[in-house]
């Protein structure tokens, strides 16, 4: 996987301009892995698919992650540093894990992508669980008899939904926050994907910025721009404003 440079972040950044989440992840993935071809970026399950977009943002804009979260109990807002390498978790199991609960015995894949672009079109949570569900089962007896997955119960979905979350631990990360105000703990999810793609927005204009007063003031091209090093566009980028 190759680092993102101002050329490939400004290309992911106007290729997930008007998307949703998950095609701006994927854009970000395919900028970063030109062989790698958009079909086995898609199928890659989640918890490896924001490992990878870790790693990238490592190499793009270093380890510490800083992030604000507010207390669900007094509003109070925390300031949230972190340290990217300490949030990548174990490798995911197998292929096809399996669930066994109160007589149904489950095969399962990890979800991916794929079926994330499924559910955004759902109209609520309850319905885009089902729909992740019905997607990811592989196979189901009940008793014996195999079982359509659109015919599992309530409680079955929600038990494959832990299944799923402790086959790929990855998928989804929880911060474990304690407010200094009013003492109380909970966990909060973060979002490896849209929390990447708001630095690369920044980034993206910023560059942009650079790219404007460069071009203006030396008649560069965008191209021959991004190509300067960093440190050699801050020195320009000084001499144009003294």
């Amino acid at each position: 996987m190759h680092e993102l440079n101002a050329a490939t972040l400004l290309a992911a950044w106007e290729e997930g301009q008007g998307q949703g989440p998950t095609l701006r992840a994927l854009a970000l993935l395919a900028a970063a892995n030109p062989e790698a071809s958009w079909e086995d970026l898609s199928a890659l399950p989640l918890g490896e698919r924001d490992r990878r977009l870790l790693d990238l943002r490592q190499g793009a804009f270093g380890c510490r992650l800083d992030a604000v979260a507010r207390c669900r109990g007094c509003g109070e807002t925390l300031d949230v540093a972190l340290d990217s390498r300490s949030l990548r978790t174990a490798a995911a199991a197998g292929p096809e894990p399996v669930l066994s609960c109160d007589g149904l015995d489950l095969r399962f894949r990890l979800l991916d992508s794929r079926d994330l672009l499924a559910a955004e079109g759902c109209a609520g949570v309850e319905e885009a669980r089902r729909v992740l569900a019905e997607r990811c089962v592989v196979a189901a007896r009940r008793g014996g008899s195999p079982v359509a997955a659109a015919a599992l119960a309530d409680d079955e979905v929600a038990a494959l939904a832990d299944a799923l979350a402790e086959a790929d631990p990855g998928a989804e990360l929880l911060l474990d926050l304690s407010c200094p105000a009013c003492g109380r703990a909970w966990s909060e999810p973060l979002d490896v994907a849209s929390f990447l793609w708001s630095e690369v927005e920044v980034e993206a204009r910023r560059l942009l910025g650079e790219v404007h007063l460069l071009a203006r003031a030396y008649g560069w091209r965008e191209g021959e721009v991004l190509a300067l090093s960093p440190r050699r566009r801050r020195l320009y980028l000084a001499m144009v404003a003294g």
